[in-house]
């Protein structure tokens, strides 16, 4: 018998924010379906294939660094469609809910895989500025 695939926490967790996320995104006005909603899809897509490169990916950490990218884009994206009045404040409460937890997991990932005695290489400048 086959196994099933079981993908990472991460990835799960990725998928479970689309499944809420997605049919939100269809009460967006007409305007913006194939404009802001999009760019959001667009983000979340990018994150369920960054994780399962994490997944598959013998050096993680580039992959990670780009996850985290596609995390922060996508916590900009829905907090504009929010001021914008595009999402209701509990919606947008549990989709940041989502991407702050999806954004601690990559940190956790981060963490794990950086230099242990702390030293930034040349590419690592860090979450600052």
């Amino acid at each position: 018998m086959a196994r099933e695939y079981e993908p990472l926490k991460i990835t799960q967790k990725i998928i479970d924010m689309m499944l809420y996320t997605y049919p939100e995104l269809k009460q967006f006005p007409k305007s913006e379906k194939y404009a802001m909603a999009a760019d959001i899809k667009q983000c979340m897509d990018r994150m369920l294939e960054r994780s399962i490169e994490v997944d598959k990916h013998y050096f993680k950490k580039t992959t990670l660094r780009d996850l985290d990218v596609e995390v922060a884009k996508a916590k900009t994206y829905v907090l504009v469609a929010y001021q914008l009045k595009f999402l209701p404040e509990r919606k947008f409460l549990n989709i940041s809910d989502y991407l702050s937890e999806i954004g601690a997991m990559v940190g956790g990932f981060l963490q794990a895989v950086e230099p242990a005695d702390g030293r930034r290489t040349k590419n690592n400048t860090g979450n600052g500025l």
